[in-house]
């Protein structure tokens, strides 16, 4: 079993070397505006009632850094919180004491580490907030050391599907058009791309989904308020109409409401691993040194099973 020994590093979301950035294609976030989110979020009364989505995908994530036969001596938590994946780490590493851990400010698009330092970078629902998500990816390899490994997790593009939806249909209906009020999220086909343009190799890209069920719209977008995860795209409206989310409420309800009065909201998570070349791991043999072709073993495969008839 793996365990999270030595030094962590934390890594809180910041805006140190902040880039600026604007409206358009290239920088659909306010990266301000979401700092601003998150501060408020933290500063509210018992802030961890909102931590179970953040919990359950830290434990996943650490299921899987214990899947990995290695003990790591440091470590970074790219946008940490509080310590959502550490906490269970702990927790199952009963055999060691406290991990020391450093708080640092800091902008993932802007690591502020040498190269060839981290043995392990994680990083749990995060990234889906960077405005250059490939940087990200390639300072994250940056400053791993070759043969460290990446585990990670961000919300994928059905996140929020049902919200998304029903706030369209009733702005079409209301106002005549509508904008976006749920953050774009990234492809699970591009993310394993993005990986290997950074540098990644022996990856693995798999998907998860997590539906929580609460008494309304209203109660939902209150959690996300509360959790920092209201939206900061440049392209959001300001303001919505009383009587439009009303009407989205209720069309919530009519088309996604479960039996007992409730309504379901579908979170999709990618979970991610990459590895940083080294020579010792192992490589895939040299294209076109095969000794035997997949016609050959069909036939062998055929020879088999008319045997096993006879």
């Amino acid at each position: 079993m793996a365990a999270w020994a030595a030094r962590g590093w934390r890594a809180r979301w910041g805006g140190r070397r902040w880039s600026g950035g604007g409206p358009g294609a290239l920088q659909p976030f306010d990266r301000r505006l979401k700092r601003k989110q998150k501060n408020w979020a933290a500063a509210q009364a018992e802030p961890e009632s909102r931590d179970y989505l953040r919990l359950e995908v830290g434990g996943r994530i650490a299921d899987r850094i214990f899947d990995i036969s290695r003990t790591f001596s440091l470590a970074l938590d790219l946008g940490c919180g509080r310590s959502y994946i550490a906490q269970h780490l702990s927790k199952k590493n009963t055999t060691e004491s406290e991990i020391p851990t450093f708080s640092v400010v800091a902008d993932e698009e802007f690591l502020p580490f040498k190269e060839n330092t981290f043995e392990l970078v994680v990083s749990s629902l995060s990234l889906h907030w960077v405005n250059d998500l490939p940087r990200a990816l390639h300072e994250i390899h940056q400053v791993l050391k070759p043969d460290g490994v990446f585990v990670g997790a961000m919300f994928g593009g059905d996140t929020l599907y049902e919200l998304r939806c029903s706030l369209q249909l009733a702005e079409l209906e209301r106002e005549g058009g509508f904008s976006p009020h749920v953050s774009p999220f990234t492809a699970v086909n591009d993310l394993g791309h993005l990986l290997g343009r950074a540098g990644f190799n022996t990856l693995t890209v798999d998907t998860d989904e997590i539906q929580v069920n609460y008494p309304g719209m209203f109660e939902l977008m209150d959690d996300l308020q509360g959790m920092g995860e209201s939206n900061c795209c440049w392209s959001r409206k300001s303001v919505l109409h009383r009587a439009t989310m009303l009407a989205a409420a209720a069309v919530y309800r009519e088309m996604y409401g479960n039996d007992d009065g409730t309504v379901p909201a579908t979170f999709q998570i990618f979970y991610m691993i990459g590895w940083k070349f080294h020579e010792s791991q192992a490589r895939p043999a040299q294209r076109g040194s095969a000794t035997m072709s997949f016609g050959d073993l069909k036939k062998m495969n055929q020879s088999a099973v008319g045997k096993k008839k006879l």
